[in-house]
């Protein structure tokens, strides 16, 4: 215990389900079986918890989805209006019932993934410019950390002065985290 260097009055926590130590606003995931520190949720479309290390790439995940998913939806428009205009023999392999059924099915499909993904961006970023999780806001939890301001909490999420580089996914990402380090008789990958 000496060698946790606790300041004077400062307490620890144990985790009863996982029993390691629990850092200031971690909370325990059932479905990683571990304490998540700034845990927002469990993302089943990455397999994984989305916290302090990983928020801002689960952000750009999300953002670049919507992004994708609206261009779908303005190239399926562009198709569809090419197809009506002209020869619908030249627009697709397909007959136009299938081709507009296709379309729309496509178009369907964009939607529900903008949509989905936006709701998603939309709450992280609120909750980063906010400086609380998902899970503390559904809890109600009192803050008992000095909250950040908007900005600050997009720079310690993003890194660094707002820049072009906070929606590049490889900015800043080194290449000795990718490396294989050796502890305790067997590699770890670490990122």
């Amino acid at each position: 215990m000496d060698n946790l260097q606790l300041k004077p009055g400062e307490v620890i926590y144990k985790c009863p389900k996982c029993c390691s130590i629990k850092p200031e606003r971690a909370h325990h995931c059932s479905i990683c079986k571990r304490c998540i520190r700034k845990m927002d949720h469990h993302c089943p479309w990455v397999n994984n918890c989305v916290g302090e290390k990983n928020q801002r790439f689960f952000v750009l995940f999300t953002m670049y989805i919507a992004l994708i998913s609206a261009h779908a939806l303005v190239l399926c428009g562009f198709q569809f209006f090419s197809c009506v205009r002209g020869q619908w023999t030249e627009c697709s392999d397909f007959s136009p019932p299938v081709t507009v059924i296709l379309m729309i099915f496509l178009c369907l499909e964009g939607f529900l993934f903008l949509t989905f993904t936006a709701v998603m961006f939309g709450t992280q970023i609120h909750s980063i410019c906010n400086d609380e999780t998902e899970i503390e806001r559904l809890k109600s939890e009192k803050p008992t950390w000095e909250r950040r301001l908007r900005w600050e909490g997009m720079k310690s999420v993003f890194g660094g002065q707002p820049s072009l580089l906070w929606i590049n996914p490889f900015a800043g990402f080194r290449i000795r985290r990718l490396l294989l380090r050796g502890k305790k008789g067997g590699p770890e990958f670490s990122v």
